[in-house]
């Protein structure tokens, strides 16, 4: 995003873990998509940013960041473009990081916007600084990150493109003795919507001697909806590849970020996340600030959400093991219950199920489909679905997590099925497994909803068995069944419903030993 002033919207890159050699490794390093100390403690970054280049005075703000229960802070440094930060102002940060316990990752500010804005510098200009600055960093490797160049690509094609710039960068810096973890923020003011990070992040991990290098998008705008969130971070998991969300807001003037995903996906997935900024935002961005006038007593609303609400940073940050932090937490929850589907519309429906319970607490939910891919995430026992295809079947599941990332089993599959599109009314139809055995099992409740303005005096439902299941029984409904598709009428008592008004029936089904699979397919009629 743009830098803090002079009417620069203020965005900068998070921080992340590093990778290193097969040799021993050196501070913090990267093993696959997990970033690591020393030790082997695994460390997931939650913290903040703090623009120091322009506010150099506000030192408090490291004391401030920690007492909210944050391992990490972000800082804003430049080389040239704003007022330098000199080798003695660098090396008082990380004492500052060190004295407060924090994880310091140090960026580039100067990179911001290049190709598109006035003033940037390049990545090769952002390694020279960082060796310019040396000395103060030389043997910090359990405590600082070293982000090469804030949001170092605007919007703009520039030669040599992001991933050739990124890897002479990588290498100039690992030439002159760098030892660090390298943080690497992505093109497009770090959202990557062009996807040139993403789809060169391997080729630039691996041109890294060190095999130490994070990669880190921000989101804002562009990451408005789950399913791109999600995508994306799927994205480097598959590639086995270490990412952090290096920046991201609850709003913002390019669209309005879907906070609530991005912080319960990085919990879920293990990855960090560092929401932008501390305090001091302008260039019409400023209510990004998390604290008003530097004050820690006067949190904002995004100040609230980020550090004391569901999957925030006090309830889910973890010290680092260097200053005696780490969590011995590897239990996970117990199942959640059987989702049930209601308000089901054309694109949507409202999910529910039993909680789940868990020997520090539950930190929140993800709801999958049946074939792994993650719908949404709740702090409680209940999401609405938006986003659905219409006239689609949906079988989903939901696993419970805690603060330490522990994940719990798949609760048992429920299957609903979204309206055609457009306007109108009639019924809809949901069915939820109740219960389950090796031969058999028991559908109930399927629900049946009345989504018209009017009264409806009758329903009829259909749905299709998997292959090798039988009807064995039924209540509430006259149920036939013609080769694997069940047909349920309703009787004299609950035929009639009024708008937006609900009834149920119930099947029991006998199937193969060892056939999981539920039944789908589900429609409605008046």
């Amino acid at each position: 995003m743009r830098s803090l002033f002079t009417a620069l919207a203020c965005l900068l890159a998070l921080f992340a873990a590093p990778a290193l050699p097969a040799s021993a490794a050196t501070g913090i390093h990267v093993s696959g998509t997990k970033i690591l100390e020393a030790n082997g403690q695994e460390f997931i970054m939650r913290g903040t940013s703090h623009a120091h280049t322009w506010y150099a005075t506000q030192t408090k703000a490291f004391a401030d960041i920690k007492s909210l229960k944050a391992n990490t802070v972000r800082v804003v440094l430049s080389g040239g473009r704003w007022t330098p930060n000199t080798v003695s102002d660098v090396a008082n940060v990380v004492s500052l990081c060190k004295q407060n316990k924090l994880i310091c990752v140090l960026e580039n500010h100067d990179t911001t916007g290049y190709g598109e804005q006035s003033g940037a510098y390049t990545l090769d200009q952002a390694a020279n600084y960082w060796i310019s600055v040396k000395s103060a960093l030389v043997g910090q490797e359990d405590y600082v990150i070293v982000n090469i160049g804030n949001e170092p690509v605007g919007n703009n094609a520039v030669t040599p493109g992001w991933a050739a710039a990124t890897t002479a960068a990588i290498q100039k810096l690992r030439s002159n003795g760098f030892q660090h973890a390298l943080m690497v923020d992505a093109p497009n003011w770090g959202q990557d919507w062009q996807f040139g990070m993403r789809d060169n992040a391997r080729a630039v991990f691996d041109s890294d001697p060190n095999k130490n290098t994070i990669f880190s998008v921000h989101m804002y705008g562009v990451f408005d909806t789950a399913a791109e969130i999600t995508a994306y971070m799927d994205a480097f998991r598959t590639a086995g590849l270490p990412l952090v969300v290096g920046e991201f807001g609850f709003n913002h003037s390019d669209g309005n970020p879907d906070e609530d995903t991005i912080m319960a996906q990085s919990v879920s997935r293990g990855l960090g996340y560092l929401g932008w900024s501390w305090s001091g935002n302008g260039g019409g961005v400023e209510y990004l600030d998390q604290v008003t006038n530097f004050d820690v007593t006067q949190l904002t609303d995004w100040g609230r959400r980020l550090f004391n609400g569901a999957n925030g940073i006090a309830a889910t940050s973890r010290q680092a093991s260097i200053y005696g932090g780490g969590s011995t937490d590897t239990s996970p929850p117990s199942v959640p219950g059987t989702p049930s589907a209601s308000a089901i519309t054309s694109s949507g429906a409202t999910l529910t199920w039993a909680a789940s319970t868990d020997n520090v607490g539950v930190a929140g939910y993800d709801v999958y489909t049946s074939t792994g891919t993650a719908l949404g995430s709740t702090a409680t026992n209940s999401i609405t679905l938006t986003g659905l295809s219409a006239a689609t079947t949906y079988q989903v599941n939901v696993k419970a997590r805690d603060a330490a990332g522990n994940q719990s089993a798949a609760s048992p599959t429920a299957s609903f099925t979204t309206l055609s599109g457009g306007s109108g009314g009639g019924c809809t139809a949901a069915g939820t497994v109740q219960s389950q055995w090796s031969t058999g099992y028991v559908l109930q409740p399927v629900t049946v909803t009345n989504t018209s303005t009017s009264t409806k005096p009758s329903w009829t439902v259909t749905f299709t068995l998997p292959a090798g299941h039988t009807v064995t029984g039924s209540w509430n409904a006259a149920v036939t069944v013609s080769g694997q598709t069940v047909t349920a009428k309703n009787l004299s008592y609950n035929g009639s419903l009024a708008p937006n008004a609900s009834t149920s029936f119930g099947v029991q089904a006998s199937r193969p030993s060892g056939n999981t699979a539920v039944p789908s397919g589900y429609t409605c009629a008046n």
